[in-house]
């Protein structure tokens, strides 16, 4: 049995929800935006905090915000709040971005981000960045 198939996803598709989740082969999820509205990012919220209390081992998540063009202060603040809860650990994850605002964004959450528990990069190729997640996860450790 892969990852995949052991780990449940936990999340289903909701009408008007600008972001999709799918579980990788490795076990970790990709997560695609489309939108940011308040509506999307408080459910993306909800999701991710609670995905976090079963957060177990290492995990490669791919968020891809190559349709975003522009990231909300709200964003910003829910990023924080989930990548630096206490149940963050062992996380590796690639974001994809199409716009420098939007990496800018991703740096500011990355230098924000305190609980040591995320490792991230960001990428405009998804090539590049299905290689760097690729990476064996013992870096980690």
């Amino acid at each position: 049995m892969s990852d995949a198939e052991a780990k449940p996803l936990n999340w289903s598709p909701a009408p008007g929800l600008g972001y999709a989740v799918s579980r990788r082969a490795d076990g970790g999820m990709n997560i695609v935006f489309t939108d940011v509205s308040h509506e999307t990012l408080t459910h993306w919220r909800n999701f991710a905090l609670e995905h976090l209390l079963d957060s177990d081992r290492l995990t490669r998540n791919l968020y891809d915000l190559r349709q975003v063009k522009v990231l909300p202060e709200e964003a910003l603040t829910y990023a924080l709040e989930v990548s630096n809860d206490p149940s963050v650990r062992n996380i590796r994850m690639a974001v994809l971005v199409s716009s420098e605002e939007v990496a800018q964004m991703v740096i500011e959450i990355a230098a924000l981000t305190t609980s040591g528990g995320v490792e991230m990069a960001i990428f405009t190729d998804e090539n590049e960045a299905e290689a760097w997640l690729n990476r064996p996860l013992t870096m980690l450790v």
